[in-house]
C-alpha cells in the first residue's frame, strides 16, 4: 500500500521493484484520463483507451522523469497520443454532431425549445468548429480547456515548449472564435 502523501514519482519509482504499486497511480488519475478521453471521443471508446493509456505508462514507467512529482501531465500525453491515433474516428464524430442535432421537445415550454434549439446549433458550430483545427491546436486547446492543465502542464503532457503551447492555443481560439461569429445574411448585405 502507497504512503497516502506519497507524491506520484515516489510511487513509480516504488513499482519498478514491486509492480503492484503502479495501482496507486491509476487511482489517483484514472478518472480524469476518462473524463478527457470521454469528452473527446466518447464513453464507449475511452473506456478502452483509458485502460491502454495506463498499459503503454505501466511499460514506460521505467523511463518516467522521477523529477516531477505529480504524473497527470505525462498520462494526458499519453492519452492524448491515443486518441491521436483515433483522429479520423474523432474529426468524423465532429463532423456528425453538427448533423445530427437532438430533436427539439415540442411537448416543452417554448423558452426551454427555443434554448434547446439554440444550444444544438452552437453545439455543432463548435463542434465543426473542433473538427476544423489541426490536431496540435486542438489538442492544447482540449488540455486547457477541459482539463485546466496549464501552459506548463501541457507543454509537459505533449512534450512541446511552451512558447507553442501558446501560439497553438492563440491559433486555436482565433480560429473557433471565427467560426462561432456570427456572420452577415445575403439579405443583410444586399440591403446593407
Amino acid at each position: 500500500m502507497h504512503q497516502p502523501d506519497e507524491d506520484d514519482a515516489a510511487i513509480i519509482e516504488r513499482s519498478l521493484r514491486r509492480p503492484e504499486r503502479f495501482a496507486a497511480i491509476f487511482d489517483r488519475h484514472a478518472a480524469h484520463i476518462h473524463r478527457y478521453l470521454a469528452r473527446r471521443l466518447g464513453r464507449q471508446i475511452a473506456d478502452d483507451l483509458v485502460a491502454e493509456t495506463f498499459l503503454v505508462a505501466f511499460d514506460k514507467r521505467a523511463r518516467y522523469d522521477l523529477g516531477r512529482s505529480n504524473a497527470r501531465p505525462w498520462l494526458y500525453g499519453i492519452a492524448t497520443n491515443l486518441a491521436r491515433q483515433r483522429q479520423r474516428e474523432e474529426v468524423r464524430e465532429y463532423r456528425l454532431h453538427v448533423t445530427v442535432a437532438p430533436e427539439p421537445d415540442v411537448d416543452g415550454h417554448a423558452d426551454r425549445v427555443a434554448a434547446r434549439v439554440t444550444a444544438a446549433a452552437m453545439h455543432g458550430l463548435l463542434a465543426e468548429a473542433l473538427a476544423g483545427l489541426s490536431t496540435g491546436d486542438r489538442d492544447v486547446l482540449l488540455l486547457i480547456a477541459w482539463e485546466d492543465l496549464t501552459y506548463d502542464g501541457v507543454a509537459d503532457a505533449l512534450g512541446i515548449p511552451v512558447g507553442t503551447v501558446r501560439s497553438r492555443l492563440n491559433r486555436a481560439r482565433r480560429q473557433v472564435r471565427a467560426a462561432l461569429a456570427p456572420t452577415p445574411s445575403k439579405e443583410s448585405v444586399n440591403h446593407g
